[in-house]
């Protein structure tokens, strides 16, 4: 139990902090709900969960022997966050493109895949917080658990104040100018990924 305090406490830390999910999420409780961003908030859960369990079987070790790949996936994930910040002016939606709608459960799971935040926190959980004395597999899977078990409630707080948010956004202008803000936020984090 002792050995697990510092890894949940890792866990809290990195899944309570602002993010690229955590942005996402807020946004989407703003303009969705909660009901209607839960796929995203369990996406992000299951996909930082399979991500963490890969990393700890070794996948960490990959991208510490190809650094390019890291590079790699820093840019997408910029891309992608850039896109999504473009959907959220309304840029995609005034040009006649679908309407907006929250993120799926598999777009959330895939966006781990991108997201440098949730790979820094799967390499550090890899390296620092593996249980010693276990298997690696069931090493990996006890941290994948104890990471999903922390990080739900943790980025489910991020839309809720979404959500808390959303009863002042009424206003369609408040609205948009909350989603050009956040928008704003977004095309930052993109820029500083790219740093």
């Amino acid at each position: 139990m002792i050995e697990l305090l510092p890894l949940a406490t890792y866990c809290f830390v990195m899944s309570s902090t602002p993010g690229p999910n955590n942005m996402m999420l807020t946004t989407s409780g703003a303009n969705f709900g909660y009901r209607g961003s839960l796929p995203h908030v369990l996406g992000i859960s299951a996909g930082g969960a399979v991500q963490t369990f890969a990393t700890c079987l070794g996948l960490g070790a990959l991208f510490a022997a190809y650094p390019v790949l890291h590079s790699a996936l820093r840019v997408a994930g910029a891309l992608y966050l850039l896109a999504l910040a473009w959907k959220l002016t309304g840029g995609a939606v005034a040009r006649g493109a679908e309407a907006p709608r929250p993120l799926s459960f598999a777009e959330g799971a895939l966006f781990q895949a991108v997201n440098p935040k949730s790979w820094l926190k799967a390499i550090t959980l890899a390296s620092v917080f593996m249980p010693a004395g276990m298997g690696v597999a069931s090493g990996a899977l006890l941290v994948a658990i104890v990471g999903l078990a922390i990080t739900f409630p943790c980025i489910s707080a991020w839309a809720l104040f979404g959500v808390a948010i959303r009863r002042f956004l009424t206003d369609p202008r408040r609205q948009r100018l909350f989603n050009v803000i956040m928008a704003g936020a977004l095309a930052v984090l993109a820029l500083l990924l790219l740093r």
